[in-house]
């Protein structure tokens, strides 16, 4: 038996969650085909999904087609639940990639084909309803060919597309050859020198096609309606004959990845895990993230569309697990796996606001709430300020927004109002910086000697941090200790937000060895510990970072709009007003293609003025860019929520206070 862990991909509204009801009737798991709009579909299971008809937690389902078992995997298409999606494309053996044929190619469709295609993930296309009214079949397969990629294949041709009686015809093998030829030779001078020759079969063309759409250097191109089921069948067959089954090797050490957690009805952790190699069984052992074991007591896997209970799981599956009470999304179970799929493939949320009880009595709650959510989305990154008492989150999107407040109402009892959405800035030295403090002189009141240079890093360098002293001149601990804490105090620069792109390195160091009198215990007050060196470093931190120089970057989209020529008079002035850069035009016969750099704060009111300033024709599409300089107003500040190292009379009495000193 073969394994398919498929994920279903697509921009918002093109009708991800309803291929995925028709596939899962074509092959008989399902006897009704549900519906988004009446909320009873397999993989929207959550209330609120069912009520707003959109996907927001990827879900899994699975079906045989001959004698291959598929994991299917419905992700949201909402731009604001990209962080969903991300989770799921490591799990992946091949994706399907959904375009409307009325909507076509979308922003969202190019930020997730661009991410499949630097993942390597093999993948189909599906042109879905063709029986829509204003379908234009031809008009978006030319669009995917520019604006996704040129190496593409169609399958078929679509007949009375529009109506309901829309159908998808494959090629024959006479028709279908010219399709292959171009895309296919690009990648095999073989396959080129035997078409020159003359001695070119079918047969040869199809064992490429199947060869480099497994190595993602091909897409073949379906098309179909899953409201009517046209060209579902064909994809089916394209699915199990194009894409490559899970590779897998059962014997090998334990490997696999967490992608989704959830709670069950009695409030426990249920894990989603894709195994990548050995075999899982229930009372193994697991090591977890920051050195937390946890127990495996119930593992079930997916199968003919329904969850069932098994001793263990094998690679290649995708399995549920119970017991890891310490679990997040992201550990590693077993042997850590090291590929392109690892890591960050989006950009980050930019946006971030307060989240604030309707009920003073209920911030307790709240708090408890927010952190059951960010156990499920990590990337909404929970910040508790105690001194304000207020929480924040980050965002991606005022509908992720609106989301969090419907699930804190629905599952939490907790009415909640935000405040106005800001934008997420990150600061950067932009020098270098130096400070040191030493032990027993003054104004130090610790027993330590820290020195820290910061130093400015290339853009998306991140942090580094290195050591000019020696490792043995002090206890492993304390480097440990300021290491850490430096991580830790990077999270709020000068003006409150994250610090990114430098090299801290430890230039001075220093400790009071320990110290006992004689049949006595250790003696705290006259030797150093790991407090001393984690109260020190940030202020000498902080110090070095004013004189580095700190300058706020807040994000910036790319955009790219497209509207009539003749609007351009109107439009032009709008975006100077919003801030926005256009970098290069373009005329496309009456239309005009703008592109450029937009700031992310005045994305949202320039997609609400576009519609009025071109008659409703304008199209915008923005993703996330860079983060550029703040060149306009203010420099915003972020309130802090530590213990303000930049005040230092203020940060040693709240270090006193939570020391009890």
């Amino acid at each position: 038996m073969h394994l398919l862990n498929l994920g279903i991909l697509a921009h918002v509204d093109a009708g991800k969650t309803s291929l995925t009801e028709r596939l899962l009737h074509t092959v008989g798991v399902i006897d009704e085909i549900g519906s988004v709009d009446d909320g009873n579909t397999q993989t929207d299971s959550l209330a609120l999904e069912r009520r707003r008809g959109i996907t927001i937690k990827s879900a899994v389902v699975s079906f045989a087609v001959d004698d291959t078992t598929v994991n299917l995997i419905d992700t949201p298409g909402h731009p604001d639940f990209i962080a969903e999606v991300e989770r799921v494309l490591g799990v992946l053996d091949g994706a399907v990639l959904v375009v409307s044929a009325v909507e076509g190619v979308q922003a969202q469709t190019r930020v997730l084909m661009r991410t499949l295609q630097r993942l390597r993930i093999p993948t189909l296309i599906f042109v879905n309803k063709i029986d829509r009214r204003g379908a234009r079949c031809a008009e978006v397969l030319e669009r995917i060919s520019e604006r996704l990629t040129p190496a593409i294949v169609p399958m078929g041709e679509v007949g009375q597309q529009g109506t309901r009686d829309a159908y998808f015809t494959p090629y024959p093998a006479a028709r279908l050859r010219p399709h292959l030829l171009d895309p296919l030779a690009d990648h095999d001078e073989e396959l080129l020198a035997a078409y020159v020759e003359d001695r070119m079969s079918h047969d040869r063309l199809r064992s490429a096609l199947v060869e480099q759409t497994g190595a993602a250097l091909v897409h073949p191109v379906f098309f179909g309606s899953a409201v009517t089921g046209a060209g579902v069948t064909e994809l089916i067959a394209g699915v199990r004959e194009l894409l490559p089954a899970a590779k897998a090797d059962a014997e090998a050490p334990v490997s696999g990845t967490v992608f989704k957690v959830e709670r069950g009805a009695a409030g426990e952790k249920i894990a989603y895990a894709r195994m990548f190699s050995g075999t899982l069984r229930t009372r193994d052992r697991l090591p977890l993230h920051g050195g937390e074991e946890g127990k495996v007591t119930g593992i079930s896997v997916f199968d003919a569309g329904s969850a069932l209970r098994t001793e263990s799981v094998t690679a290649g599956r995708i399995a549920r697990l119970w017991g890891l009470g310490a679990v997040r999304i992201g550990d590693t179970l077993g042997a850590p796996r090291t590929s392109s799929a690892d890591g960050h493939h989006f950009a980050p949320p930019t946006l971030e606001t307060v989240v604030s009880p309707r009920r003073t009595g209920d911030r307790g709650a709240l708090h408890l709430a927010l952190t059951r959510l960010a156990e499920q989305d990590p990337l909404i990154d929970l910040r508790q300020d105690d001194v304000r008492g207020e929480v924040s989150v980050s965002l991606y999107g005022e509908v992720q927004k609106e989301v969090i407040q419907a699930t804190l109402a629905d599952e939490f009892g907790i009415d909640v109002v935000f405040r106005e959405t800001t934008p997420l800035c990150v600061e950067r030295p932009v020098g270098s910086g130096a400070a040191v403090e030493f032990n027993q002189k003054d104004p130090n009141p610790f027993l330590a000697t820290v020195g820290l240079r910061v130093d400015a890093a290339p853009v998306g360098s991140g942090v580094s941090f290195r050591l000019e002293v020696e490792l043995g001149s002090m206890p492993y601990a304390f480097f440990k200790a300021v290491e850490d804490t430096v991580q830790e105090a990077l999270g709020q620069g000068v003006h409150g937000w994250q610090v990114t792109d430098c090299t801290v390195t430890m230039t001075h160091s220093g400790y009071s060895p320990r110290q006992s009198h004689a049949h006595q215990r250790f003696d705290k007050s006259m030797s150093s510990t790991g407090a001393d060196f984690r109260g020190l470093t940030p202020l000498v931190l902080m110090d070095a970072l004013r004189a580095a120089g700190s300058q706020v970057n807040e994000p910036m989209n790319r955009f790219r709009l497209e509207a009539p020529t003749d609007t351009l008079a109107a439009v032009l002035p709008v975006l100077a007003r919003q801030r926005a850069v256009p970098q290069t035009t373009r005329m496309l016969g009456a239309t005009c293609v703008l592109e450029g750099v937009l700031p992310v704060m005045e994305t949202h009111g320039l997609e609400q003025l576009l519609p009025g300033l071109t008659r409703g024709e304008g199209e915008l599409e923005c993703a996330f860019d860079h983060y550029a300089p703040v060149a306009h107003g203010a420099i915003p500040d972020r309130p802090r929520t530590d213990m303000n190292p930049l005040d230092r009379k203020e940060y040693l009495l709240n270090v006193t206070r939570r020391t009890g000193g």
